[in-house]
């Protein structure tokens, strides 16, 4: 898996563009303006690499004409001049037209004759505008360490549910899709991904979602099967990852990491933050209703609270749920503290290494972590002791 991302998003880092070929010929035509004498390269964007198809050394006025076998798949070629690349999808035995200028081609072009090359081109302009973001934020000298961390975090993650919403689960099968998987920013110098499978568990389910759709629109297709190859080894690797970390937690670890504060909204619109509770043995609850086992645990914590709320004890309960509305329902009626996560809020996972749902933390009348729930065998007995 590993090669062949690697090679797909590095070809696709500095540029924009797909298209996809059924019968005969395609044909990839126009004008490079202010390129005279300049070598402008058609290249297939292959699964193994980038593959030159064929060039040619512009003329005066810059019109160029290029030619390929059409395929039965989405295949994707580029248009390069030194660094500068247009990306082009080739569907059956259209003819895409490009219009562009030299030397900010890859940003200065017009695209017709493909819906796909058009969505590509805005993915492209996207992707380039947040990593000028990113780049400012990186910087700012008036930011630390981890604010910087953060807001580039806050950032990525508004920019991937923005494509995620409106080109990769409106039309996976499109190749604008495959095109958005693979999308790279600059890090320390080197080309990351934005969609990372082999991190992020909601990522595989990304590349999961759109090998699926490949598979009804275009079987047998090899970037198809990629994609699934993709995911099946990226979940293999997000729960190694997840095991490592849960291994690595142990109590004296979570003993001395002090208070770990943060603000969310509660089921009524407030605010409210964790340090709010100081004085109190609080239970940092991680929960997620829409499930099948919510009703008996919150029965449970019900039971919990009753007992011991009049002695100091609370309940901070974070909820995972994606539907707002759902989430209120449920908790209109808990007595405790109820907030919810949003795309803004991801760092409290993050803060206090949540790696699955539900789980829950025991903190004393400061706010400290003392327990999480795999250290606990007697809930009462903590809870007790700790009051």
């Amino acid at each position: 898996m590993t090669k062949k991302v690697a090679a797909f998003a590095f070809a696709a880092l500095t540029a924009l563009g797909f298209t996809s070929c059924n019968e005969r010929k395609f044909h990839v035509e126009g004008n490079i303006e202010n390129a005279a004498d300049s070598v402008l390269y058609f290249e297939n964007m292959g699964l193994n690499g980038v593959q030159t198809v064929d060039s040619v050394k512009l003329s005066a006025d810059g019109t160029f004409s290029f030619d390929g076998k059409a395929v039965t798949a989405p295949e994707f070629y580029r248009l390069r001049i030194a660094g500068q690349i247009i990306n082009v999808s080739i569907d059956s035995t259209e003819t895409i037209t490009v219009k562009a200028k030299y030397p900010a081609m890859a940003s200065d072009y017009e695209v017709s004759g493909s819906d796909d090359c058009s969505r590509i081109k805005e993915l492209a302009l996207m992707q380039m505008q947040l990593q000028q973001r990113i780049n400012n934020i990186a910087r700012n000298p008036q930011l630390g360490v981890d604010a910087v961390a953060d807001s580039v975090q806050k950032v990525l993650e508004a920019y991937k549910t923005d494509v995620k919403t409106r080109y990769i689960f409106k039309q996976p099968m499109k190749a604008s899709s495959y095109f958005a998987l693979f999308q790279t920013l600059y890090a320390g110098g080197q080309p990351v991904l934005i969609f990372n499978p082999r991190t992020s568990e909601q990522d595989v389910r990304v590349f999961a979602a759109v090998a699926t759709s490949w598979d009804a629109f275009y079987p047998n297709a090899e970037r198809g099967k990629n994609l699934h190859n993709i995911a099946i080894e990226g979940m293999k690797e997000v729960r190694m990852l997840r095991s490592k970390a849960e291994a690595s937690i142990d109590p004296a670890k979570v003993n001395t990491s002090g208070m770990l504060d943060f603000t969310l909204t509660d089921n009524r619109g407030a605010q409210r933050s964790l340090s709010s509770l100081k004085g109190k043995v609080v239970m940092l609850d991680f929960h997620v209703f829409a499930t099948g086992e919510s009703m008996k645990r919150i029965m449970m914590l019900r039971e919990l609270y009753n007992k011991y709320h009049a002695q100091g004890f609370e309940i901070y309960q974070v909820s995972l749920d994606e539907d707002e509305h759902f989430w209120k329902t449920q908790t209109s009626a808990l007595p405790w503290v109820s907030t919810r996560m949003d795309d803004d809020s991801q760092q409290v996972l993050r803060l206090y290494n949540v790696q699955q749902v539900p789980t829950f933390f025991l903190l004393d009348r400061n706010c400290n972590v003392v327990k999480r729930d795999a250290q606990i065998k007697d809930i009462e007995a903590e809870i007790k002791a700790l009051l």
